[in-house]
């Protein structure tokens, strides 16, 4: 069924691209019909119509094969060709004795005009070509002015009129249609495309509002304690709590704008060239240095920890170390320790990162969590490992993953 389906599109095609030979097949088809009903006679016998009894005479021929030649060029000159078959079948009929049915041509060509064309053009050309043909025929008919012939002539000229445009306004309604559904689909996308714009901006306004009002007041906060830091350690002291409740409710607004920006089923995040292992050094000692201390074990490899690994597995490496001291350093409190391991076990590496939970403060904000665990989850995930995070049993939190060295990445270790 599928083989038929596309062998008839590619006929379709190539109609398309060739308009003149599915046109020339159908004006030889016509001229058959004509040379065959040339031979019958409908009054041959008692018993009906007898073929053979008759057979037409050389202006008759001449008469079908130039009928059935115009027809070829039917769909690109509706009305000349009409008006060219129109002469040659009045001509026929005056002419031919016995007649020859060059009028199979002519309901054709009438059919084309019909359906090529407009109504008004339809009702005139119609009403006309039945009008002439069918008075020729009755006026030069050798019988009875209204035989079953003459009257057949009127009644074909009629309905291939009306079949033209039936067919015409079947037409017209399928563009109507195809083009208010192609206004709708257009319309759809530049709407949607506004409402994306308007909610960048939107977002954007958020954000500058967020970040201006929030940094503004941290500078101010910050110059206030720089000044009075020597002479008014307690006015100092309140200035740097109005920044660190300032820079907590901009970073609050800011993960609740973001949030709107991630949906459930967003991608999985690609990695992105970044430092891996081999910076670690660094990035511990930024921690260190904001109070936090962090101990950290390496197993088979350099000091910085396993022997080289894929680039996509080191960069992950890296930022679920820097995203769970993050965390360890925004929740576990002040009086907290963080150790990091990262051990090569066979074809994996794991990743290690535990803390002792001696601070007092929740580890999760009370109006929900942020994407500090997600974003680790979705690079584990990512590259096929995976990850376990939750309470250590006696105190404090514990984050595992256990990345496969050569998971999706197609690189050797």
């Amino acid at each position: 069924m599928t083989s038929l389906g596309t062998a008839f599109a590619r006929a379709r095609c190539w109609a398309r691209a060739h308009p003149l030979a599915p046109d020339g097949t159908l004006a030889a088809a016509v001229l058959g019909c004509m040379v065959v009903g040339s031979f019958a006679d409908s009054h041959g016998g008692p018993g009906g119509p007898t073929f053979g009894s008759r057979a037409p005479g050389g202006l008759s021929v001449l008469f079908m094969v130039l009928a059935a030649a115009a027809l070829v060029f039917r769909r690109r000159r509706p009305v000349p060709v009409l008006v060219c078959v129109g002469a040659v079948t009045v001509l026929e009929l005056i002419t031919g004795d016995p007649p020859a049915p060059v009028v199979f041509s002519l309901v054709l060509a009438l059919f084309t005009v019909a359906a090529r064309t407009n109504r008004p053009t339809t009702w005139r050309v119609g009403v006309a070509t039945m009008t002439v043909s069918t008075a020729v025929a009755m006026v030069f008919s050798s019988g009875r002015w209204y035989a079953q012939e003459n009257l057949a002539i009127f009644a074909w000229t009629g309905m291939a009129s009306a079949a033209g445009d039936a067919v015409r306004s079947r037409r017209a309604f399928i563009d109507a249609i195809r083009e208010r559904a192609e206004r709708a689909e257009r319309t759809r996308e530049e709407e949607a495309r506004r409402r994306v714009a308007e909610e960048r901006l939107r977002i954007a306004r958020d954000l500058h509002d967020v970040v201006a009002h929030h940094i503004a007041l941290v500078n101010v906060q910050a110059g206030v304690a720089s000044h009075v830091m020597d002479k008014r350690p307690d006015q100092a002291k309140e200035a740097l709590a109005h920044v660190r409740e300032a820079s907590r409710s901009a970073l609050n607004e800011l993960r609740a704008t973001v949030g709107l920006l991630r949906q459930s089923g967003d991608p999985e995040a690609p990695t992105e060239p970044a430092p891996g292992l081999a910076h670690l050094d660094g990035l511990l000692d930024t921690f260190r240095n904001a109070g936090l201390p962090v101990e950290f074990a390496a197993a088979q490899g350099t000091d910085h920890g396993p022997a080289p690994l894929p680039a996509a597995v080191d960069l992950a490496a890296y930022r679920i170390i820097q995203e769970a001291l993050t965390n360890v350093q925004k929740h576990a409190g002040s009086a907290a320790k963080a150790e990091v391991s990262v051990v090569r076990v066979g074809s994996t590496v794991e990743i290690t990162v535990l803390d002792n939970g001696a601070g007092t403060e929740p580890a999760e904000p009370a109006d929900g969590g942020g994407h500090g665990l997600i974003g680790m989850r979705e690079r584990v995930t990512a590259l096929g490992g995976t990850l376990t995070a939750g309470p250590r049993y006696g105190g404090g939190f514990r984050a595992q993953a256990i990345l496969p060295v050569m998971a999706r990445t197609g690189e050797n270790a």
